[in-house]
């Protein structure tokens, strides 16, 4: 049974800064593709951010470059999105997922790209 499990949302002023937290456990390694989406009311969920397996090569959204930062702690299998200088656009439910087993170099940046899916965590940036 794979479970991951958002943390970190919440309500924050414009520049500000959030850091989320996905926790893994099951059989997702430490070593698994990871990617952060988000959906806010009315859209469509989108790509924010992910890391390829192994941990060596992470991609952002360009709204988010330069803002978001994913990192990785192996020893506790847990994945974080680190946001900074926040805007009212970046509201939205946050999601983690994960991709299955082995899978290159690649950060994948669809939601069919991935296997399982946390629960999500919201985040409001007000102005």
């Amino acid at each position: 049974q794979v479970q991951l499990v958002e943390s970190g949302g919440g309500l924050v002023q414009a520049g500000g800064s959030l850091r989320l937290s996905c926790a893994a456990s099951g059989s997702i390694f430490s070593r698994n593709a990871m990617g952060w989406f988000r959906q806010a009311p009315g859209k469509e969920r989108e790509f924010v951010g992910g890391v390829a397996w192994g941990g060596d090569n992470t991609y952002y959204a360009d709204s988010v470059k330069g803002r978001f930062t994913i990192s990785r702690d192996s020893a506790k299998n847990t994945v974080y999105l680190q946001m900074n200088s926040l805007k009212p656009e970046d509201t939205a439910e946050y999601y983690c997922a994960a991709r299955r087993g082995y899978s290159g170099n690649h950060v994948y940046t669809r939601t069919y790209e991935y296997d399982y899916w946390g629960q999500g965590t919201q985040v409001t940036v007000s102005s």
